[in-house]
């Protein structure tokens, strides 16, 4: 596949709307195309770029439920579904990449010296030896043990198939140098069953996970079509945008935080409901807040219409009413003040609102008519946040990007409202 050396011409940023939602990678033999996330701000940079769209595949692999999934299509109209191990491809590439060069066995050699580790029974049969006089043999010269790489064995041919495959399918997003076809034909029966019973008997890691890269690879391949169109990614990537917030921001354990309700009937048994589940709670400097994930647009349009609605807001003004009145939590983390707020992606470098130089703001909140309003939880606050910034850092330590926007819902709380009475 020959992409030529401008990636950002390769790549698409979705809108969220009708037949743009997108989220993923889409290629054939000769073309392919990246589409991101509503929101997501581009570098210049040819290697940025090439960095940002494997972080992409990381994050939609990492939280997309369908993980590995690839279509094949005709033009992208897909008449069947069949699983892609993209991360057995990447993997592959990985270790090609690491090592320079191809696996490699290494054979077991035997030769004349009079240093290395002695092979006493081949020095006893092939060198001359003399007896001292307690009867011991002794050597002027020995067989000591060695070893050679052999670039002929089966694994390092099979090896050099799959990455060749490999780059061909997904290499452009890690070098623009094709890599030389070694023209070896695919015996998928013989290949698997060499790689299965080397695999048995190997102990080191890193070669385990290559050869158990290869098998994916091989058991996915079907030699009689070499013309599929694919895709890996969703249509779907509120879902991720949840599973990414909560990573970052989110407690583990949030369930004693759902609101749980019931019925309890006179003429049947006792009916319990399923909770109301919190996209995410978070802990801060002895405060807790409510975040709902929202994947919507007004962060990329700045048109109120892409806001949450009323059942969201009524929903999260529920979620703080359940903590504020819980007796266990109560019990468990004492009174402490509970915030709400609604993150939704933006783009820091260009919005609608002319801000360029925070990865978090808030622009606005949203609150019952139903309500008096004087409780903290009562106020939801609109953040949103530079969905790049959040997709390349979700690993590691999150403790900064919690205080940040802990602050920033702290402030723009106090901001809207003229200092609201702390409930500490």
């Amino acid at each position: 596949m020959d992409l030529g050396l401008n990636l950002k011409v390769r790549c698409h940023i979705n809108e969220n709307g009708d037949g743009d939602r997108f989220v993923g990678v889409k290629a054939d033999t000769n073309n392919a195309m990246v589409f991101f996330p509503m929101g997501y701000r581009l570098p210049d940079n040819e290697e940025d770029i090439r960095e940002d769209i494997l972080k992409l595949i990381d994050v939609i692999a990492t939280f997309n439920d369908s993980t590995d999934k690839l279509l094949a299509m005709e033009q992208f109209a897909a008449p069947q579904s069949v699983n892609f191990p993209i991360n057995a491809y990447m993997n592959i590439i990985r270790y090609f990449l690491e090592q320079n060069d191809y696996y490699k066995e290494r054979e077991q050699v035997r030769k004349t010296s009079d240093r290395g580790k002695i092979d006493f029974p081949t020095s006893l049969r092939k060198n001359v030896k003399f007896f001292q006089e307690d009867g011991s043999p002794f050597f002027d010269r020995y067989t000591v043990k060695g070893s050679s790489p052999n670039d002929k064995n089966l694994i390092t041919q099979i090896h050099k198939y799959c990455v060749y495959e490999a780059f061909s399918t997904l290499g452009w997003l890690f070098s623009p140098l094709p890599i030389k076809d070694p023209h070896i034909t695919l015996e998928k029966e013989r290949f698997l069953y060499a790689l299965k019973k080397k695999l048995a008997i190997t102990h080191n890691d890193k070669d385990k996970r290559l050869f158990q890269a290869m098998i994916q690879m091989l058991e996915y391949l079907d030699s009689e079509d070499d013309n599929k169109q694919y895709y890996f990614g969703t249509d779907r990537f509120e879902y991720v945008w949840e599973k990414l917030i909560d990573e970052v921001f989110g407690i583990r354990g949030k369930e004693e935080f759902f609101p749980r309700t019931k019925w309890n009937l006179k003429f049947n048994a006792n009916k319990n409901n399923h909770a109301l589940e919190p996209d995410s709670i978070m802990m801060c400097n002895d405060k807790i807040y409510v975040l709902d994930a929202k994947y919507y647009r007004y962060g990329v349009t700045g048109n109120p219409q892409h806001l949450p609605e009323s059942s969201s807001i009524n929903k999260q003004i529920t979620y703080g009413e359940y903590i504020d009145n819980c007796r266990e939590l109560k019990d468990k983390y004492g009174d402490l003040p509970i915030y709400n707020a609604f993150l939704m992606p933006f783009n820091k470098g260009e919005n609608p609102f002319n801000v360029t130089n925070d990865y978090f703001l808030n622009i606005g909140e949203a609150t019952g008519e139903w309500k008096n309003n004087s409780k903290l939880y009562e106020h939801v606050q609109g953040i949103v946040i530079d969905i790049r910034f959040l997709m390349n850092n979700y690993t590691g330590s999150h403790k900064s990007k919690i205080r940040k926007l802990a602050q920033a819902i702290d402030e723009a709380l106090a901001k809207n409202n003229g200092m609201l009475p702390n409930e500490d």
